[in-house]
């Protein structure tokens, strides 16, 4: 039995190619400051708050940890509904994505905001950029600017 290329097509999930201009900006960033301002000319994209999620920060040990560190990540992962919230975010995310690839957009910004831009925001940027990487191969430029701000060491991105 031989399926047709149009049904395989339709299951085959959209990718980046070195030709392809989409990139993603994604920033993690403090609602105490303010949402990150797309410079592309296109005004707009995501803005998710994170703040409905249990925040780590207030665990004594984890205040001064951000939301790369393992004891935070532990903690979003099994403390918390971050895994439900980012795979909605990674299902709104997916469509618009697959979509910029196919009509060859070449802008798209996702923030994450949380109350102090360290742990909850932080966490989800670096998801939903291992996330994109992964599906889509498509190009990332990933910002967490209260981290940049206060020159705090990052782990590499994910």
């Amino acid at each position: 039995m031989c399926v047709s290329d149009e049904v395989i097509e339709q299951f085959t999930t959209t990718q980046a190619t070195a030709d392809t201009p989409l990139a993603v900006r994604i920033n993690s960033f403090s609602y105490r400051n303010q949402i990150p301002e797309d410079t592309s000319g296109n005004g707009g994209g995501f803005v998710f708050d994170c703040r409905g999620i249990l925040n780590p920060g207030r665990v004594e040990s984890m205040k001064t940890q951000t939301g790369r560190d393992k004891d935070v990540k532990d903690f979003l992962e099994q403390q918390t509904q971050m895994p439900e919230f980012l795979n909605s975010v990674f299902d709104l995310v997916d469509i618009t994505v697959e979509d910029y690839i196919k009509r060859g957009f070449e802008n798209l910004m996702v923030s994450f905001g949380c109350t102090g831009g360290q742990h909850r925001s932080v966490y989800a940027a670096d998801a939903l950029a291992r996330h994109l990487r992964n599906k889509f191969k498509v190009k990332i430029e990933l910002k967490h600017l209260v981290q940049d701000e206060k020159n705090w060491v990052n782990t590499p991105n994910p």
